[in-house]
């Protein structure tokens, strides 16, 4: 292999220093030098709060490189990386400050079982996943981290409460700067961390399995046809994700102490999966010091302002969005390249062929299934005002899943914080009921149209980058948007409600104070949220929709724009979450902000690929099952390990989703149904034989054949 010169590791070196070296600029231009001008009563940020955000980026970089490594080798985003590390993590230390254990032994044995734990994930639950859909793979990987979740909750009870919630320090020796003392931990940090990376390069540049794990990221497929075991060398990323998770977290709870079910620490997720974007999902150096350039940053922004982490949040989000947004649509194949074959599982329950339509039993079965359909809606609300709360937030969360399915199943564009959206209008609904008292059906008017414009302003930057930049950018929007609804932060203050929200009449005389009536509202609401769906779907835009998700290539060269429609799609996947939120804040009769953050996005994702993307049934038995489990098992542990183990289950069987596996039941049913009265039904069977083709057909197919083979002959002759 050939050595770079001198200029080309300069050269790289620049490239992978620069976003660092921009954040550095900003912060210091910001908070040093534009400070006096803009904040007279607020100094310049103090060199030892540059040390401090550098330590913890350098903590979060680790579980930025797992991000790194699972994305070039599945392509797929694994939102268990924290978690990898974080359960062995906490058993590590858990067996010294519980049990008594030496430190240095716990550590060996976390480090140990660290890889044990990403080798066993990856062969138990994701190596069914590998020739699955990308975003089958993804979903699979928040059931893993919920499961991991769960095991951090049960630890402290097989292992005893910790007596302590940080370990000694490895050194005694402490260094102050600007005022800012850093003891043996920190310092720790700032050892290890070069080691590691420095080891973690010559493993990928010299030993052979780091090669092949190179040359199995760039092509798996000539990879595999060249003798690399790459399904093999699967458990090896993994392991490596897990350990260097592990390393990171561990050294966490030496400098911030231990966090025991601390599920998708949304400030940590968010920088640790922007600073991967930033690298492209391929360059180590450059996330690493991404990390730390967002780690500065959001410390400089926290020390500047003292509003709870607002700015400093909001700041780190946007810088992520900006760096996604100024990558070259062709620097990006990366991210871009997430979406083949992601869509391969978003399969639409077909409608019932026109062949059967008509037919007695199959009309007599329509008719008994709405009929109970029906009644179980009727009798609902004869339960205890507790379930029918619970079958009203059931019907909420299948309009925010009818919204997903809109956004991503049909349009293709992933949303990982649509909680962010329904949060947005639910927060102005709020507003809308107690300040102005305005009447419930113009609330829900309002929080649509809300939804809809916060989604499209959004949106409509992404489609220039395309793959998984909507995901990325609403993901940091979701975690913006989480401190932006706290009610200390003066200017939403007057549209965030502070305190019980009342619910207005409906059309100024009915009255929607008790659960009863308000489920009646949800009921109507759902069904008019899937007559629009339903239009859509049937309309050109729909079919535009449904053709640019599946080969947007194949639509424009027949000069389809696409723009428009996903436009479209934002706005109306906008307006349904928009409506949710609005129905969400008025049943609750209150805002909570930490009903809308990024681990309730991640898991309303999750509910509507378990229910199936492509099917508007299957969102609706998404939600119920989702909502179901929470309402169930109250405790977190058990919640956190039914729908874990529910995802990874119900993704092993039916990786279409659940609707999908209705679809083909039915579709059984019918097609014995077919061949019993001998219905010949093509797009059910599928197998009707071709006719022989007439006399003069054949004689002329024969004569061709003939004249083909003389032409064969001439031309050996010939040469």
């Amino acid at each position: 292999m050939r050595g770079d010169s001198f200029g080309d590791v300069v050269r790289k070196a620049f490239v992978a220093c620069l976003p660092l070296l921009l954040m550095l600029a900003g912060t210091w231009l910001w908070f040093d030098l534009f400070s006096p001008w803009l904040h007279t009563d607020q100094p310049g940020v103090p060199l030892g709060i540059y040390v401090d955000g550098a330590i913890q980026g350098l903590l979060i970089s680790f579980v930025s490189l797992g991000f790194v490594l699972v994305y070039r080798a599945n392509r797929a985003i694994n939102f268990s990386a924290a978690e990898l590390g974080a359960a062995p993590a906490s058993f590590a230390f858990l067996l010294w400050a519980s049990l008594g254990w030496n430190l240095v032994l716990a550590f060996a044995i976390g480090f140990a079982s660290s890889i044990l734990l990403g080798v066993l994930v990856e062969f138990l639950f994701l190596r069914i996943f590998f020739n699955a859909p990308r975003l089958i793979f993804t979903v699979a990987t928040i059931g893993v981290a919920q499961l991991l979740v769960a095991l951090g909750f049960f630890l402290p009870e097989w292992l005893g409460q910790p007596s302590n919630d940080i370990y000694p320090a490895f050194t005694d020796k402490t260094v102050t700067i600007s005022g800012a003392v850093f003891d043996g931990h920190d310092l720790t940090v700032l050892i290890v961390t070069p080691l590691v990376l420095l080891a973690l390069g010559a493993f990928f540049r010299w030993s052979t399995t780091g090669i092949a794990l190179r040359a199995s990221a760039e092509n798996a497929d000539r990879a595999s046809l060249l003798g690399i075991p790459t399904r093999r060398l699967q458990s090896v990323v993994w392991g490596l994700a897990a350990l260097l998770a592990f390393i990171g977290m561990f050294m966490r709870i030496g400098v911030v102490g231990l966090s025991i079910g601390d599920v998708l620490d949304p400030a940590l997720l968010v920088t640790a999966l922007g600073a991967a974007v930033i690298g492209r999902m391929e360059r180590m150096p450059t996330t690493v010091l991404s990390a730390v350039g967002l780690s500065i940053v959001a410390h400089a922004a926290d020390e500047h302002y003292s509003s709870l982490g607002v700015q400093s949040t909001a700041i780190v989000a946007v810088i992520i969005c900006i760096a996604l947004l100024l990558q070259r649509t062709d620097a990006v194949n990366r991210l871009a390249s997430a979406a083949t074959s992601t869509w391969q599982a978003t399969r639409e329950i077909k409608p019932i062929p026109a062949e059967l339509r008509r037919e007695r039993p199959v009309q007599l079965v329509r008719a008994g299934l709405w009929t109970l359909g029906l009644v179980v809606l009727a009798l609902i609300p004869l339960l205890s005002d507790v379930r029918v709360e619970l079958a009203g937030s059931i019907g909420i969360f299948a309009i925010i899943a009818l919204s997903l399915v809109v956004l991503t199943g049909w349009a293709g564009q992933v949303s990982l914080g649509q909680m962010a959206f329904v949060g947005v209008a639910g927060a102005i609904a709020g507003t809308l009921a107690t300040r102005w008292h305005w009447d419930t059906a113009l609330i829900l008017i309002v929080a649509g149209a809300a939804g809809a414009i916060v989604t499209i302003a959004v949106g409509a930057p992404t489609l220039r980058v395309g793959g998984l930049a909507f995901a990325i950018t609403t993901l940091a929007f979701a975690q913006a948007t989480t401190y932006l609804f706290n009610v200390g932060y003066s200017p939403l203050a007057n549209w965030v409600p502070n305190g019980p929200v009342p619910r207005p009449h409906l059309f100024g005389f009915i009255s929607l104070n008790s659960e009863k009536s308000f489920y009646y509202l949800i009921v109507v609401v759902l069904a008019a949220s899937i007559w629009m769906a339903r239009g859509l779907r049937k309309s050109r835009v729909g079919r535009v929709l449904i053709g640019t998700r599946d080969n947007e290539r194949a639509a424009q060269a027949y000069a389809v724009g696409s723009r428009g429609s996903r436009i479209t799609a934002f706005g109306v996947s906008g307006f349904l979450a928009g409506i949710a939120g609005a129905l969400f804040v008025l049943q609750q009769q209150a805002f909570f902000a930490d009903s809308f953050d990024v681990a309730h996005s991640l898991q309303v994702f999750a509910m509507v690929v378990v229910g199936g993307l492509g099917s508007l049934g299957g969102a609706i038995v998404g939600a119920v099952y989702i909502k179901g489990v929470q309402y169930f098992l109250v405790q977190p542990e058990w919640a956190f390990l039914s729908s874990g183990v529910g995802i990874l289950v119900v993704l092993m069987i039916f990786p279409a989703g659940i609707g999908a596996a209705f679809g083909d039941a039915r579709d059984g049913i019918l097609r014995w149904y077919a061949r019993r009265y001998d219905i010949r039904v093509p797009s059910l069977l599928a197998d009707t034989l071709a006719k022989e083709p007439p006399a003069e057909t054949a004689d002329l197919m024969g004569a061709l054949a003939e004249s083909s083979s003389e032409v064969e002959v001439f031309a050996e002759v010939h040469e």
